[in-house]
C-alpha cells in the first residue's frame, strides 16, 4: 500500500525524431505518450507490456537519463523537469537505475573496486581505507566477498555481473531504484536468485522500485501494484492481484494468456491477438489497441477511451468500462 508518493509522474511524453524522405515531413515516434503514474514510499511498481512498448524509455526518462520532451516529475517534491544540473545532480543521488544487460553495463576495463566505489569518489561520501571498506560491505550484501575487489569483470558469470550492478547501484544509499529487465539477459537458474536478492533488499532498506519487465510470473511474486503499457500509454493500473485475477483491459488479458501454466495437463485459452504492434510513428485513431482487439466495439476505432476509475486503486483506459 502506498503511504506517500515519493515519485509523481504527470502526462509524460517523449517522442524521437526520425528522418524523413525527401520533401518528407519528419513523422516523431511516440515511445512515451502522455504517461501518468505514482511509486510511494517503500512501493514496488511493476511495469509490463511487449517489447517496443516504451517500458525502458519510461524509466529512462523519469530519471532523466534521456530528456524528456514535456510533462511532470515530481521526485521527493521536487520537480525534475524544471531544477538546475547542480541540484539534479544530488537528487541523482537518490534515485539509481539496475541495467538489463550486466555484460554492457559494466566498464570491461574497471575492477568491481573502482566500479563499485566510483560512487563514493563522485559524491565525496568515502576514499581510501574508508572506501574499501563500504565496497567489501555492500558487495557482502549482494551476495559477493571481498576476494572480488580487483578482478575484472570478464571474470564473473552473468549473475555475478548483475550483482555488481545491484552493488553499484546501492552505493549511494538511493530511496528509488529503476530496474529495468534486470533478469533478462540472465540464465533460468540464476534469475531466482537475483529476484531472491532483489526482494530482500527492497524489505531490508525500503527501497521503491519501478520493476519493469515482460516476465508476468516474476512480476506478481515481486511487484505490490501492475501498470501495463501499450504503444507508449497506460492502459491498466492496478493491485497486483485484481490485475492477475480480474483484468479489465482486452491486452491485459491477452498479455495474462500467454503465462505458461506449471501444470502442464491444465487447459487455458490463449488470446492470440491478430498482427503487430502498430508503428509508433504512425499512432491509430481512436484506442490504439482497436487494430489487435477481439472485444472492439464501435468507438474504438474513432474516439480515445477515457481513464475509468473502478475503485481501490484499480483504473483502465477502454471503453468496455467506460
Amino acid at each position: 500500500m502506498i503511504n506517500s508518493n515519493l515519485l509523481t509522474v504527470r502526462d509524460l511524453k517523449k517522442y524521437f525524431d526520425t528522418r524523413a524522405g525527401f520533401l518528407k515531413k519528419p513523422a516523431p515516434v511516440h515511445a512515451v505518450d502522455g504517461v501518468n503514474l505514482n511509486v510511494g514510499q517503500k512501493d514496488v511498481l511493476g511495469l509490463v507490456g511487449e517489447s517496443g512498448c516504451g517500458k525502458s524509455t519510461l524509466g529512462r526518462s523519469i530519471l532523466r537519463l534521456i530528456e524528456p520532451t514535456s510533462g511532470e516529475i515530481i521526485f521527493d517534491g521536487e520537480d525534475m523537469m524544471k531544477v538546475d544540473n547542480r541540484r539534479l545532480r544530488a537528487l541523482r543521488r537518490k534515485m539509481q537505475i539496475i541495467f538489463q544487460d550486466p555484460f554492457s553495463s559494466l566498464n570491461p576495463r574497471k575492477r568491481v573496486i573502482d566500479t563499485v566505489g566510483e560512487p563514493f569518489i563522485i559524491y565525496g561520501m568515502a576514499k581510501g581505507k574508508a572506501l574499501k571498506e563500504r565496497v567489501v560491505s555492500i558487495l557482502e550484501k549482494v551476495g559477493l566477498s571481498s576476494d572480488s575487489l580487483y578482478r575484472y569483470p570478464h571474470e564473473f558469470s552473468g549473475g555475478q555481473r548483475q550483482r555488481i550492478g545491484i552493488a553499484r547501484a546501492l552505493a549511494v544509499e538511493p530511496v528509488f531504484i529503476v530496474a529495468d529487465e534486470p533478469l533478462s539477459a540472465l540464465d533460468v537458474s540464476i534469475q531466482a536468485q537475483i529476484i531472491n536478492l532483489l526482494q530482500e533488499l527492497q524489505t531490508s532498506l525500503g527501497i521503491s522500485f519501478l520493476f519493469i519487465s515482460h516476465d508476468l510470473k516474476v512480476v506478481r511474486h515481486f511487484s505490490e501494484r501492475v501498470t501495463v503499457m501499450y504503444l507508449g500509454i497506460i492502459v491498466e493500473t492496478g493491485k497486483t492481484e485484481d490485475i492477475f485475477t480480474n483484468p479489465q483491459h482486452p491486452y491485459t488479458e491477452a498479455l495474462l494468456t500467454a503465462i505458461p501454466m506449471p501444470d502442464p495437463s491444465t487447459k487455458r485459452k490463449k488470446i492470440i491477438l491478430a498482427g503487430d504492434v502498430p508503428n509508433p510513428a504512425q499512432i491509430p485513431p481512436g484506442c490504439r489497441f482497436h487494430p489487435r482487439c477481439p472485444k472492439r466495439i464501435e468507438p474504438c476505432d474513432k474516439i480515445r477511451p477515457k481513464t475509468t476509475d473502478l475503485g481501490g486503486g484499480h483504473s483502465v483506459e477502454c471503453h468496455l468500462r467506460g
